[in-house]
C-alpha cells in the first residue's frame, strides 16, 4: 500500500502569522541568525488501490479538504506502492513554491 506525503504552505504572498511568532519566539533564545520561518502543514496518506491513478486520489482530497487554493500551495510524493511519482511532484494549484 503506497504511502503519500503531502506539504502544504502558505502562498508566498500571504502573511504567515504562526511563523513570525515561532521566528520571534527563536530570536528571544537566542537564534539571531534566524532570517524568516514560514509555517505549514504535513499529511501522510495510505492509499489502497483503486481504479484511479494515485495522483488523482491525492489531487482530489487536496482540493477538495486539505488545501485552501486561495492562500496555500501543495506538493506530494509517493512513497512506495506503484505511484506514478518517486520524486517531490509540483501540483498545477496556485503559485508553484
Amino acid at each position: 500500500m503506497p504511502k503519500v506525503k503531502v506539504y502544504i504552505k502558505l502562498k508566498p504572498t500571504v502573511l504567515d502569522a504562526q511563523g513570525q511568532v515561532i521566528q520571534n519566539a527563536l530570536h528571544s533564545l537566542g537564534y539571531e541568525n534566524l532570517e524568516q520561518v514560514r509555517a505549514g502543514k504535513y499529511f501522510e496518506l495510505e492509499i489502497a488501490h483503486t481504479d484511479r491513478s494515485i495522483e488523482e486520489e491525492v489531487r482530489g482530497m487536496c482540493d477538495q479538504l486539505l488545501v485552501n487554493p486561495v492562500m496555500e500551495d501543495y506538493t506530494f510524493e509517493v512513497v512506495g506502492g506503484e505511484g506514478k511519482f518517486d520524486t517531490p511532484a509540483e501540483v498545477a494549484q496556485g503559485t508553484p513554491s
